[in-house]
């Protein structure tokens, strides 16, 4: 393992030890959505970056931003990474932390309906999507 994928596992590491009440609180409702087939997991290092929340087999990426993220060095770094995620095959999701405090069951249905497709779907198995070509598997040693 080189020493760059050391230190993000460390920083994922970290960064679940040290979670937001807001992360918390998704974290503890995302557990209850029947993701059949698969399961969301947080800080995820995938790539450059340290996702807050990913279901790996939907390609689906849940972001959570705090006031921060509306200063303008922020917000494009934050594009950026939304449009390197997107390259790879990734479904970002962003939102306010104020958000999941005053309407939590919306955002869960938003979630949901990343998922599939609409909030009143029924939960049905993912398919295991495509592999990007030419790109090695991490847990196979790649």
């Amino acid at each position: 393992m080189s020493n760059i994928d050391r230190f993000r596992r460390e920083r994922a590491r970290k960064l679940r030890s040290n979670a937001t009440e807001p992360e918390q609180n998704l974290w503890r409702a995302l557990k209850a959505i029947p993701v059949y087939g698969s399961h969301f997991r947080r800080q995820v290092s995938i790539g450059p970056y340290v996702a807050d929340f990913a279901c790996l087999k939907a390609r689906l990426v849940i972001e959570l931003d705090g006031g921060h993220h509306s200063q303008d060095d922020v917000a494009a770094k934050d594009e950026a990474r939304t449009q390197w995620l997107e390259k790879e095959g990734y479904r970002v999701v962003r939102f306010w932390n104020a958000e999941l405090s005053q309407n939590m069951p919306g955002v869960l249905d938003s979630i949901y309906a990343a998922l599939y497709g609409s909030p009143q779907a029924e939960a049905v198995a993912l398919p295991t999507p495509p592999r990007p070509v030419g790109r090695p598997s991490p847990s196979r040693g790649g």
